[in-house]
Parts: C-alpha cells; sequence; structure tokens
C-alpha cells in the first residue's frame, strides 16, 4: 500500500474515531444518578482531574460551562491537545530507587519556591463556576502551595484576588495581561499590578485576532478580548522598560519565537495554544516543546519554558519535563473544581501531586528533576528521531 494512502486512511480513522472528552473510568455508573436532577456530586467522590469536568458539565449552566469547554473552529486543536499526550509510550525503569520522589517536587520559577512543578494556568470568568470566581482558585492553590496566573478578566477585581491570598499576602501571584499596543494605558495596568503585589507579568501574545470559536458562538459566550491587537518585539522592549517585573511571553508556539524570545532577553516564555481556543490547527505545547527540543535545545537553559494545553494527568506532566520544560499549566481542570470552591481547587492540587508522584515513581524516576527524554519513546510518531 502507497504511503499516501496509508496516511489518508489514517486521517479518515482518526476523524471517525469517538473523541474522549472525559474517558470513561466508571464515573456514570456510580455517580449518574446522584447528579441527576442536576446536584453537585459529592467532592469525595472524584478520584481524577476529568471527574471534575463530568461533574462541572451536569452542574452548570450550558453557556458558563460552554464558555469554559469550547475550542477554536472545528476543535481539533482542542482535541489534539488531549490526545497528543497518548501516541507517545513511555519507557519505565524498573530497579531504581523512588522512594525521594516526593521531596524532589519543590520548583523555583523566575526565582519564587513552589511545591510541585506545575500551577494554575489564567483562565477568565471564575465566578461563571462559583459565586466566589477567582478568590477560589487564590485559596486552593495557596493550600497546595502552588502558583496561579489569575487572568486580566477575571470576575472578581482584581483587589478583591490580591486581598484574598494566604500566608499573610505572601503567596507568589503571576499576573496575566493582554495588551494591544497603547502606553499610556500600559503604564498604568503594569503600575496597578506592581502595586497589588504580583511577581511576574504573564503577557498573552497568541490571540492578535479574534477566536473563532463556533461552540462559543451559539451560546454568546465567545472570546473576551476581540479587537485586532498589535504587538511587536519592538513593543515589547517598551513594555519591558516600563516595569521593573519580569514579563512571561504566552502563546509561543514555534521554535523561530522561542529563539527571538531568547534574543530579546526574555526570562521565560510559556508554549501554550491558547487551550486550543484561539487558531484551529495550531500545535499542541508537547509538539512545540518537541520542536525545540530537536532544532534548539540550548533554549531550555537559556531562559525558563512553562507549558499548558490538554494536561489531566500526572503522566502528561512527566512528558513535558522530559523535554526540558521547567513547569507545566493546568487550566479548564482547575475551572471545573471551582465549582467546589477552593476546597476543590485544593483537592484536584492534591490529586495531580499524587498522581505525578506515583507516575514518577513506576517510570523509575527518582528524581523530578532529573527525568529526561529517554524515559519517552519519541521515535514512533516523531520524525525527527530515528
Amino acid at each position: 500500500m502507497r504511503l499516501s494512502a496509508v496516511l489518508a486512511f489514517a486521517s479518515v480513522a482518526l476523524a471517525a474515531r469517538p473523541f474522549l472528552d472525559e474517558p470513561d473510568t466508571g464515573i456514570d455508573e456510580q455517580l449518574g444518578s446522584t447528579v441527576a436532577n442536576g446536584s453537585l456530586a459529592p467532592l469525595k467522590s472524584l478520584v481524577g482531574l476529568p471527574d471534575f469536568q463530568w461533574a462541572a458539565r451536569r452542574y452548570m449552566n450550558t453557556s458558563a460551562y460552554t464558555y469554559y469547554r469550547n475550542g477554536a473552529a472545528g476543535e481539533w486543536s482542542y482535541r489534539n491537545n488531549l490526545e497528543v499526550f497518548q501516541r507517545f509510550r513511555l519507557r519505565p525503569r524498573v530497579m531504581r530507587d523512588i522512594t525521594k520522589i516526593d521531596s524532589s517536587f519543590p520548583t523555583t520559577m523566575l526565582g519564587y519556591n513552589f511545591s510541585a512543578p506545575f500551577f494554575i494556568s489564567p483562565c477568565a470568568r471564575g465566578g461563571y463556576a462559583h459565586p466566589d470566581g477567582e478568590l477560589g482558585l487564590v485559596k486552593g492553590a495557596a493550600q497546595g502551595n502552588i502558583l496561579y496566573m489569575p487572568s486580566l478578566y477575571s470576575s472578581k477585581k482584581i483587589d478583591e484576588i490580591y486581598a484574598a491570598r494566604g500566608n499573610n499576602s505572601q503567596q507568589i501571584l503571576f499576573q496575566q495581561v493582554y495588551l494591544d499596543g497603547g502606553l499610556n494605558d500600559t503604564q498604568k495596568l503594569f503600575r496597578d499590578i506592581e502595586a497589588k503585589g504580583a511577581k511576574a507579568i504573564v503577557m498573552t501574545i497568541d490571540s492578535p485576532g479574534d477566536g473563532i470559536r463556533h461552540r462559543a458562538a451559539r451560546y454568546s459566550v465567545g472570546s473576551a478580548n476581540t479587537d485586532y491587537t498589535l504587538l511587536t518585539w519592538d513593543l515589547y522592549q517598551q513594555f519591558a522598560n516600563m516595569t521593573s517585573l519580569p514579563i512571561v511571553l504566552k502563546g509561543i508556539q514555534t521554535v523561530e519565537d522561542a529563539r527571538e524570545a531568547v534574543k530579546n532577553g526574555v526570562k521565560a516564555i510559556f508554549l501554550s495554544n491558547h487551550g486550543g481556543r484561539q487558531l484551529d490547527s495550531s500545535p499542541s505545547s508537547l509538539e512545540i516543546a518537541l520542536e525545540i527540543y530537536n532544532e534548539a535545545p540550548e533554549i531550555f537553559q537559556q531562559t525558563e519554558v512553562y507549558a499548558d494545553g490538554g494536561v489531566r494527568y500526572g503522566a502528561d506532566i512527566l512528558k513535558l519535563l522530559a523535554l526540558g520544560v521547567r513547569a507545566v499549566g493546568v487550566g479548564r481542570p482547575f475551572m471545573y473544581a471551582n465549582i467546589y470552591g477552593a476546597e476543590g481547587v485544593a483537592k484536584a492540587v492534591s490529586i495531580l501531586k499524587y498522581e505525578l508522584a506515583n507516575d514518577a515513581a513506576n517510570l523509575g524516576v527518582g528524581d523530578i528533576h532529573k527525568i529526561g527524554p529517554e524515559y519517552v519513546n519519541w521515535k514512533s510518531t516523531n520524525a525527527w528521531f530515528s
């Protein structure tokens, strides 16, 4: 059979195969009757991050849930974000001392200490899940001692979010922003962010145009940022000179732009395709990390690299860390967990820590910071490896 025919057959098979947004692990059989009347599933019964989406889908009103769930156009990038992790098989090593794996979790991001190499990515409109909105995310992150990046388009005002910080307001937050090139407004925004106590600015750069979101359009819950946005490297330099805070560039999707970021002195880059919500057919963060690893692996030493998109399991995090990513962002699962408020967010943090530790142990990794690409079989579907 010719290669072209094989590829054509494979693409048809992929398109026809059912997409498992929430894999079937028996939750319907156990809890389906419990939530049949629209009640909230018992938090103690949820055992994995996909369970929070299952609970949210049955509890939230349709338009609010759709705002969190939607992707761009035909949602192929959204689907790919979730499925790409399963295309690469792990290579477990045995007879290794993994008994201290938990103690290796502490991770620094821009010099600040956190308890694990994952964080809560910026997501807008926390109030769609819970009346406390982003306050549940701040407090849940504090309980788990992980980083939270509040969104500029949060339901709660920035004053309320930063006032809710734990540890006598010493909790570290990185503030996400959208910028349009208006220098006076940007200067004012940066001053406000600094005054509130944020330790970094996360500048989203992957949405210069409006996202084409068919699912969201049906319920009038499309993008919060719909205007064309002017962003250039020259403007970045002007923005960087306006603040003493480091600026993290969120939305790097090619090795070329990763190189440009390093060239421009960016302290940290964030591999992301906006959760598959902005441009359909854009690559997943795992594919971007692979491209960087193969073409310019030195970038992982030249700047801090973060990544998010489709992460649902501890094993997903391990695959990104194996390529050199420093910390992994998780967005939607924490937004869904927030239907329970801070308690739900804290439980999601606990679940992910437990999975990450045990997946690393079963992989034969005794120190999370010493994981490398040799722990994953990248050859089967990646043309770079032979």
